[in-house]
């Protein structure tokens, strides 16, 4: 539309443009754009003038054009506008207000001359960015296109720096390129200067405009470099953002707010801070915390909440909000009143010695050290709470050292001595530190002087501990050793590395969210990775500080996001940490250290993003995910199985780890592996876990499957069942997800074992003493019952039967304790119960042989020859045999023969493993000895059927019970209770009966024979009642009568 198309002016006149600003009464909480009219009559033929008011908040900020064909004087605008005081303004709602005027400036000058127009900005003013842009009046002269009509038309001037760098694609940077860039870059509003510096494969520039322009018109010229030249444009400026922060020293520890403001809406914000020449990414953690303030006044609005800060927060910080290529950015300087926040005090000598002396006082020198600090501090020391002792600096490297000597009272007293220094700064904050001076009366229980790994440890009263502020080498920490009279305890070592001290100050500050990226977690994590492992004294604080860095990450994790690509760095550094022993501290800090090494693993685990990562291995950790329905993974052989609807599941296995956590089963003892199972971003109200465990010890050991209780720090096995468990893995089931592991222990879990294992001696031990006595008896009565072949081989058999029971049994009891027998008796008492169990097992044969033989073939007695030679062959060659040929194939094929940890033979998997060699043989005999027995048995019920009597009925039942009675013992048939056990699953409900009758039955085996091969046998009876007549008749008589008894019922 024409501006003077409604009968304006034909011929020359001016326009002044004028910006003012105004303040209603009520202060608005919306922005709006209102229209008023205001009137000048003077030489004036246009009715009315239009202005253009723009309210910001609680100020009206409005443009006023003047037209008129004469010549108006400026100062005669301004002095109409003087005698103004308030405007009346209507806004697009329909609200009226009342404003009064503040402020007026003459902003524009334009003479129009017909078709000629020729136009100037006042002092401090230049071309707005519409006038630039659409009429190309961009510098600092007059515009001679008609640009009257344009609001805002003049702006001020403000100073946007503008820097950037561009990497070409491909070739180098020329003089083309450069003035391609020079030609992009000089089209900017109201520029300054330029400055472009070559650097080879790209140019980087610093430029600086008098106008604030839209980011849009900057990517403009970005898109089209990055198309021309090619290459990758970056541009930032300053000057574009508004940032609001305390103008003055704010106090220590108070918390502080810092607002930055952009009116056009942008991808991304954030935060950085310079602080010792170091620039820091700032993110959410303990002291900072990042909002969105976004308003419909500013479209882009961050907000910094620094909580507590100390003298770690003062610096200069920088918001900046990023759009494509494009990052505007503010700065401001955060002043902070200062206090000490590492306060060193350090006492020579260490303890105040009264012991010769019970009034006056001790010196003591002092020497208390802060960091380097600008903040005039005024500082005293006090004794005992008492005076004010000014006291002044002497710098000493990047350090402040405060030196004084304090006087220590000899009279004693009960009340602990102590020195304070205070610290107080320019806004009257203070902060003291307390050192305790130990004082030795006459009369005090102490330690005496003591010099270890060259240190001096001073005569020091009992209950107190001294503190050496001084590591060796590079190592930083203290020393410190309590007296509890009159012995010293062990020195307690916290010097670590040099290299640990700077990761732990990087890992305090990523929590509290100073340069807190994936970049430094890694850095981080790589550090910890590189820390040597040690064997020394001060293994436990690198070890312990170690942790404490991983753990400042997990909880810094806990706010801020970490990503799958810190992972290997991670996963590495937690496996060089186990790496080490941990042997240097007591159980109470080891079990801590462990429960806080297990919790930062498990809480990173679950807090790391992963997206496209399978997972990591390294020597003690592997780490796997799956996001599918069905997991079935493995780590470190290790299977875990489970089911869910959706998230994604995590599991890490551990090693090194167990025998460091606190084990509360005092008789079960932990195996090599843990592992850790998280479930991410699920919804299931329950879950089921299965979980299948290698066994890494293979020898007789039952499964407890536990989960570690981080609230307790101890193992339980709540919702936790043992599935199946044999020689190989343990199978368990769990209703939960944390980390779990299995513990192994000897029998039952837990109680019971002990109950079998005294049944076990205490069985062995009756046993003995019963073979003793039997085979005592026998000699004495043999030559009274062996007087047939078939007693000659009956009790042949049972001498040999009782006689290696015997030895066996003392084997065994000589092993009950293995940790304590070395190697070589471990082995020969391993030998000697597989030689001695398989020849009484081998006689056992000899004499069901013998007696099966006897019922079969009653017309064909067993010749004596033949006896002794199928018995000795059976009873002692074929033992000797099978325990040689075994111990000879685990020998050169390198297999274990025996387990130390047991003293007893191997068992590896089925029909794997020397523990085989004594079960086949043995199998063997009982199921032929019970084969036998089921002979004899039917013989007897085959031979009572024709008489078809009742009386007879029970005599053959009887027979039958008698039978089974006396061969049961004497068979071996009881050990099939230990065959059976074999074949149970460990929750079998009839398991643990079985193992009990195993246990009893086999343990008083020896009795068992003892009962049934002396008071079961008449013969043996008649024996020794006559044997025990002789003594109280004479000698002579008792052999005669005895003998011709014997004869005469053989006969």
């Amino acid at each position: 539309m024409d501006r003077w198309g409604c009968g304006g002016p034909a011929g020359m006149f001016r326009l002044y443009k004028l910006e003012f600003s105004g303040l209603p009464p009520i202060l608005d909480e919306y922005t709006d754009t209102v229209m008023s009219y205001i009137n000048f009559c003077e030489n004036s033929v246009i009715p009315s003038h239009t202005m253009q008011v723009v309210v910001p908040g609680d100020v009206y900020v409005a443009e006023l054009m003047v037209e008129s064909y004469s010549t108006v004087d400026a100062q005669t605008i301004l002095s109409i506008l003087n005698t103004t005081t308030s405007l009346h303004v209507n806004s697009a709602q329909g609200a009226d207000s009342t404003v009064t005027l503040l402020q007026y400036v003459l902003v524009a000058d334009c003479l129009i001359d017909g078709n000629v127009s020729s136009c100037n900005c006042s002092t401090g003013y230049t071309w707005s960015n519409d006038v630039c842009y659409n009429y190309s009046c961009c510098t600092e002269t007059t515009c001679t296109a008609n640009v009257s009509h344009i609001t805002l038309l003049c702006v001020h001037k403000v100073n946007v720096q503008i820097s950037g760098s561009v990497k070409l694609s491909s070739g180098t940077w020329d003089t083309n390129k450069n003035a391609q860039l020079q030609n992009a870059l000089q089209g900017l509003n109201g520029l300054q200067y330029l400055n472009i510096t070559n650097s080879g494969t790209g140019a980087d520039f610093q430029a600086a405009v008098s106008v604030r322009m839209r980011t849009k018109k900057l990517q403009d010229i970005v898109n089209t470099l990055q198309t021309n030249l090619p290459a990758t444009v970056w541009v930032n400026t300053s000057g574009m953002v508004t940032i609001v922060s305390p103008n003055t020293t704010v106090c220590y520890e108070s918390s502080q707010v810092l607002t930055c403001i952009f009116e056009e809406a942008t991808d991304s914000a954030g935060w950085n801070m310079t602080y010792n020449g170091q620039n820091f990414e700032l993110n959410n953690g303990t002291v900072v915390q990042l909002n969105n303030c976004i308003t419909p006044e500013y479209d882009s609005c961050t907000a910094l909440t620094l909580k507590k800060v100390t003298s770690d927060w003062a610096g200069m910080y920088e918001c900046g909000f990023i759009t494509e290529s494009v990052r505007h950015t503010a700065r401001t300087h955060l002043s902070v009143a200062v206090l000490p926040d590492v306060i060193t005090i350090v006492t020579s000598p260490l303890t105040a010695d009264c012991s010769q002396q019970q009034t006056g006082s001790v010196n003591i020198n002092i020497s208390t050290t802060i960091p380097q600090s600008t903040e005039n501090y005024e500082v005293w020391w006090s004794y005992n709470g008492t005076g004010k002792n000014p006291l002044y600096n002497t710098s000493y490297n990047d350090s402040l050292v405060y030196k004084f000597t304090a006087n220590i009272s000899c009279q004693k007293t009960s009340d602990a001595q102590y020195i304070n220094v205070t610290f107080k700064n320019m806004e009257g904050q203070k902060v003291t530190a307390q050192v305790d001076i130990p004082v030795i009366y006459e009369d005090s229980t102490i330690c005496s002087e003591d010099v270890t790994d060259g240190d001096l440890w001073p005569k020091t009263p009992a209950g107190a501990t001294v503190i050496i502020n001084k590591c060796p080498g590079d190592r930083f920490g203290y020393k410190s050793r309590t007296c509890i009279g009159p012995a010293w305890q062990p020195v307690f070592n916290y010097c670590f590395n040099q290299q640990l001290k700077t990761l732990l100050k990087e890992a305090d500050d990523f929590l509290k969210g100073r340069g807190a990226s994936q970049k430094t977690a890694m850095n981080i994590f790589q550090g910890l990775t590189n820390i040597p492992n040690s064997e020394h004294s001060d293994n436990f604080a690198d070890v312990s500080a170690s942790i404490n860095v991983l753990t400042l990450i997990q909880s810094a994790s806990n706010d801020f996001d970490l990503h799958e690509e810190v992972l290997p760095n991670f996963i590495n550094a937690a496996s060089n940490i186990v790496n080490n022993t941990w042997n240097t501290v007591n159980d109470s800090i080891l079990h801590n250290m462990s429960s806080a090494y297990l919790q930062s693993v498990e809480g990173l685990v679950k807090n790391i993003n992963v997206n496209m990562s399978k997972g990591v291995k390294s020597p003690n950790l592997e780490l796997k995910f799956c996001s599918t329905t069905e997991c079935s993974v493995s780590v470190f052989d290790i299977h875990v199985d489970i089911k869910k609807t959706n998230g994604a599941f995590k599991t890490v296995a551990v090693k090194n780890l167990m025998d460091k956590l606190k084990n509360d089963y005092s008789n079960m003892r932990p195996t090599g592996l843990l592992l850790s199972a998280t479930l991410e971003d699920n919804n299931d109200s329950s879950v089921e876990i299965r979980l299948e465990f290698p066994n890494d010890q293979l020898n007789n050991t039952k499964a407890l499957c536990v989960f570690w209780n981080t609230t307790a720090g101890m193992w339980s096995d709540v919702g936790c069942n043992v599935t199946t468990s044999d020689k190989n893995h343990t199978l368990c089931e769990c209703n939960h997800l944390t980390s779990f592991s299995v513990l192994m222990s000897k029998g039952e879990v837990p109680a019971s074992s002990i109950v079998l294992d005294i049944i076990t001696n205490v069985g062995l031990g009756v046993s003995v003493c019963c073979l003793l006595i039997f085979l005592i008896i026998e000699s004495l009565v043999w030559s009274a019952v062996v007087k047939t072949n078939l007693s000659h081989f009956r009790h042949t058999a049972m001498v040999n039967i009782a006689v290696f029971l015997l030895l066996a049994d003392v084997s065994f009891l000589a092993s009950t304790s293995p940790d304590i027998l070395s190697e070589t008796w471990c082995l020969v008492l391993t030998v000697c119960k597989h030689l001695f169990y398989l020849a009484m097992f081998c006689w056992m044969l000899c004499l069901s042989v013998v007696l099966v033989h006897q019922l079969m073939f009653v017309f064909s007695p067993l010749r004596k020859k033949v006896f002794i030679v199928f018995s000795s062959f059976v009873g002692y060659v074929c033992p000797v045999l099978i325990v040689g040929s075994s111990y000879v194939y685990t020998y050169y094929t390198n297999r274990p023969y025996y387990d130390k940890k047991t003293c007893w033979l191997v068992f590896e998997r089925l029909m794997e493993g020397s523990i085989h060699a004594f079960l086949l043989p043995v199998g063997t005999v009982i199921l032929t000895n019970l084969f036998f027995m089921m002979v004899v048995i039917l013989t007897l019920v085959k031979s009572s059927i024709p008489d078809n009597n009742k009386a007879d009925d029970k005599g053959t039942a009887k027979s039958i019970l008698k039978v089974v009675v006396f061969l049961t013992p004497v068979f071996g048939v009881t050990w099939i209770f230990g065959l059976i056990q074999l074949m149970l699953k460990p929750d079998h409900p009839l398991y643990d009966a079985v193992e009990f009758c195993f246990t009893v039955l086999n343990s008083f085996q020896g009795v068992f024979i003892f009962l049934m091969g002396c008071f079961a046998e008449q013969k043996v009876r008649e024996g020794m009642v006559k044997i025990i007549m002789a003594k109280s008749q004479g000698t002579s008589y008792t052999k005669k009568n005895l003998t011709s008894a014997t004869y005469t019922k053989d006969k």
